[in-house]
């Protein structure tokens, strides 16, 4: 029985009062596939850094329909033309942007399906609703794919300055509780403006943009690209090759069932039926949890101390390095290892390893436009004249290797 509740206003954390101005948009935050995100944690891993980092794809989801509310708001305050069809269609685009990401978010994002983004499973969740609801996101997916006429929708959506962004800048911050992230997104939408409908920011919110890049820069480095986060991003990605290598052999490994049907069956965007799509619905972090637990208990040495050092955050060392780390070293580190477990040099790997990772604050391939007074547009770069500016483009690698903590 289903009956349908007829309150539209929820209590967000971040924003307060966040209020679903329509029913189909409740009707399709209701839906199965949209609840899942309920289930899908928004930092994969970060909690083992962050313990407050819970929260879930559900709340960012909600936190950027109520910007894109705001957003929507102050531009027609300021003449620009948005239809209530181009208003409903902004709001269905913006909430389900992020429905196809799997369990854990970015952290499987590759693990599960190979070469299939979350990008391309939400275009295909956003299609199958579209036939549910008979026809009604049409223009939402127009715009989501960037196929519609007015670019600033898009922009709203996806870009350097979009409400995704506004919102998890905001969000990730206060569960994380750094306080680095805490961008005043309200101050930003208050500067958004359409000029030859290409979305802009008027010349007086500048710095504002400046703070915000900023912002998401030092995030990145305390955040997202913490070094113990990217340790376990790896063990947990690692968890998932060496299963699929042991099914290889014809090892029994015991999974959730739809979780062993993507990996065993080699499913690419092409292979994406109903049916996979509802399969794929079905799989959210407590299968990854509860295939840790199961692969705790492996006979194989290999699986079974990948799944506990996750579980018990017993991590890798890991180590930063302003150059790339030389093979010499990571053999040394995976010798050790060998003689200490008695491993063969293949398992040695899954414990050893070295990478890269980069942080650029701001693409110039992809530039935010400041409004000048006069009405002229002028690149962000070229507008801010400080040098602080023309810092937010350059691109930082840092390189790092990670091995059992037994070597120290």
């Amino acid at each position: 029985m289903n009956l349908q509740n007829k309150h539209k206003i929820l209590n967000d954390p971040i924003y307060g009062f966040i209020t679903i101005p329509n029913e189909d948009l409740f009707t399709i935050i209701e839906h199965p596939y949209f609840q899942r995100l309920r289930r899908v944690t928004q930092m994969g891993l970060s909690y083992l850094v962050y313990p407050g980092a819970h929260h879930t794809r559900f709340h960012h989801a909600l936190g950027c329909l109520h910007l894109m509310q705001k957003a929507v708001q102050v531009l027609r305050s300021k003449n620009v033309d948005i239809s209530y069809e181009e208003e409903d269609a902004l709001y269905k685009a913006i909430l389900l942007h992020d429905i196809g990401h799997g369990p854990f978010s970015h952290a499987m994002e590759h693990s599960i399906i190979n070469n299939v983004s979350h990008e391309d499973i939400s275009i295909l969740f956003m299609e199958s609703l579209n036939k549910e609801f008979n026809g009604s996101l049409t223009l939402a997916i127009q715009i989501f794919k960037g196929a519609y006429h007015r670019p600033f929708m898009m922009q709203l959506i996806s870009s350097q300055l979009d409400m995704d962004r506004l919102d998890y800048l905001k969000r990730d911050s206060f569960y994380t509780g750094v306080a680095e992230g805490n961008i005043n997104s309200q101050r930003l939408i208050a500067m958004l403006n359409v000029k030859n409908d290409e979305l802009v920011i008027e010349e007086k919110g500048i710095y504002s943009v400046e703070h915000f890049l900023s912002s998401r820069r030092l995030m990145y480095w305390q955040v997202y690209l913490h070094k113990t986060g990217i340790g376990a991003e790896h063990l947990l990605q690692s968890v998932f090759v060496r299963i699929k290598e042991l099914i290889g052999k014809g090892i029994e490994v015991d999974l959730p069932s739809d979780l062993k049907y993507f990996l065993t069956h080699g499913i690419t965007l092409a292979h994406f039926t109903q049916e996979n799509l509802n399969r794929f619905a079905r799989l959210d972090d407590t299968d990854l949890i509860t295939t840790l637990k199961l692969g705790s208990q492996h006979e194989d040495f290999v699986l079974q101390e990948l799944c506990n050092m996750i579980l018990n955050r017993q991590l890798l060392k890991i180590k930063f390095s302003k150059e790339p780390i030389s093979d010499k070293k990571l053999q040394k580190k995976k010798h050790q290892l060998i003689k200490a477990r008695s491993l063969s040099d293949h398992e040695a790997q899954y414990f050893v390893f070295s990478g890269a990772v980069h942080n650029l604050a701001y693409a110039k391939a992809k530039p935010i436009k400041i409004l000048l007074k006069n009405g002229k547009l002028v690149e962000l770069i070229k507008a801010g004249e400080e040098a602080s500016f023309k810092a937010l483009t350059k691109k930082v690698t840092k390189y790092y290797y990670c091995y059992p903590k037994i070597q120290d």
